[in-house]
Protein backbone atom coordinates (compact mmCIF):
# COMPACT_ATOMS: atom_id res chain seq x y z
CA UNK A 1 0.00 0.00 0.00
CA UNK A 2 2.86 2.38 0.79
CA UNK A 3 4.22 1.91 -2.73
CA UNK A 4 0.82 2.82 -4.21
CA UNK A 5 0.69 5.96 -2.06
CA UNK A 6 4.18 6.98 -3.21
CA UNK A 7 3.29 6.39 -6.86
CA UNK A 8 0.04 8.35 -6.48
CA UNK A 9 1.97 11.31 -5.02
CA UNK A 10 4.53 11.18 -7.84
CA UNK A 11 1.81 11.02 -10.47
CA UNK A 12 0.00 13.94 -8.83
CA UNK A 13 3.20 16.00 -9.09
CA UNK A 14 3.67 15.01 -12.73
CA UNK A 15 0.03 15.86 -13.45
CA UNK A 16 0.96 19.54 -13.35
CA UNK A 17 1.89 20.85 -16.82
CA UNK A 18 4.68 23.09 -15.52
CA UNK A 19 6.34 20.33 -13.47
CA UNK A 20 5.99 17.85 -16.33
CA UNK A 21 7.68 20.39 -18.62
CA UNK A 22 10.49 20.84 -16.09
CA UNK A 23 10.99 17.06 -15.97
CA UNK A 24 11.12 16.96 -19.79
CA UNK A 25 13.75 19.73 -19.79
CA UNK A 26 15.83 18.04 -17.10
CA UNK A 27 15.66 14.83 -19.11
CA UNK A 28 17.88 16.63 -21.64
CA UNK A 29 20.48 17.93 -19.15
CA UNK A 30 20.99 19.56 -15.75
CA UNK A 31 19.76 23.16 -15.61
CA UNK A 32 19.86 26.04 -13.14
CA UNK A 33 16.66 27.75 -12.01
CA UNK A 34 17.32 30.78 -14.24
CA UNK A 35 17.47 28.50 -17.32
CA UNK A 36 14.26 26.77 -16.28
CA UNK A 37 12.51 30.11 -15.65
CA UNK A 38 13.64 31.38 -19.06
CA UNK A 39 12.37 28.29 -20.86
CA UNK A 40 9.05 28.36 -19.00
CA UNK A 41 8.74 32.14 -19.49
CA UNK A 42 8.01 32.52 -15.78
CA UNK A 43 9.63 34.03 -12.71
CA UNK A 44 12.50 32.38 -10.86
CA UNK A 45 10.46 32.15 -7.63
CA UNK A 46 7.72 30.29 -9.51
CA UNK A 47 10.20 27.88 -11.10
CA UNK A 48 11.88 27.40 -7.69
CA UNK A 49 8.55 26.49 -6.09
CA UNK A 50 7.97 23.73 -8.64
CA UNK A 51 11.56 22.50 -8.27
CA UNK A 52 11.15 22.35 -4.47
CA UNK A 53 8.13 20.07 -4.87
CA UNK A 54 9.94 17.81 -7.33
CA UNK A 55 12.98 17.68 -5.02
CA UNK A 56 10.84 16.89 -1.96
CA UNK A 57 9.38 13.93 -3.86
CA UNK A 58 12.89 12.71 -4.70
CA UNK A 59 12.45 13.22 -8.45
CA UNK A 60 15.07 15.96 -8.74
CA UNK A 61 18.48 16.42 -7.16
CA UNK A 62 20.64 19.51 -6.97
CA UNK A 63 24.36 20.13 -7.37
CA UNK A 64 26.14 23.36 -6.53
CA UNK A 65 28.57 24.70 -9.15
CA UNK A 66 30.09 27.93 -7.90
CA UNK A 67 27.24 30.25 -6.97
CA UNK A 68 24.65 28.34 -9.03
CA UNK A 69 22.59 25.30 -8.14
CA UNK A 70 21.94 22.92 -11.01
CA UNK A 71 18.96 20.58 -10.97
CA UNK A 72 18.90 17.15 -12.57
CA UNK A 73 16.51 14.23 -12.71
CA UNK A 74 16.89 11.60 -10.01
CA UNK A 75 14.68 8.78 -11.28
CA UNK A 76 17.05 5.83 -11.67
CA UNK A 77 15.27 4.02 -8.80
CA UNK A 78 11.76 5.00 -9.97
CA UNK A 79 10.81 2.80 -12.97
CA UNK A 80 7.25 4.16 -13.08
CA UNK A 81 8.54 7.74 -13.46
CA UNK A 82 11.20 6.63 -15.96
CA UNK A 83 8.43 5.09 -18.08
CA UNK A 84 6.50 8.38 -18.10
CA UNK A 85 9.62 10.40 -18.88
CA UNK A 86 10.32 8.04 -21.78
CA UNK A 87 6.98 9.02 -23.30
CA UNK A 88 7.54 12.79 -23.06
CA UNK A 89 8.29 14.73 -26.24
CA UNK A 90 11.89 15.88 -26.52
CA UNK A 91 12.67 19.47 -25.55
CA UNK A 92 16.26 19.16 -26.72
CA UNK A 93 15.96 21.93 -29.34
CA UNK A 94 14.60 24.36 -26.73
CA UNK A 95 17.27 23.45 -24.15
CA UNK A 96 20.10 23.74 -26.71
CA UNK A 97 19.08 27.36 -27.47
CA UNK A 98 19.81 28.48 -23.89
CA UNK A 99 22.54 31.05 -23.41
CA UNK A 100 23.97 28.84 -20.65
CA UNK A 101 24.66 31.76 -18.37
CA UNK A 102 22.62 32.46 -15.28
CA UNK A 103 22.29 36.06 -14.21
Amino acid sequence: MNQIYTMAEQLKLLGDKTRLTIVAMLNERALCVCDIAELLETSQPNASQHLRKLKAAGLVSETRKGQWIYYSLHIEDKPEVKAIVGLLPSLKEKVVQLKNECN
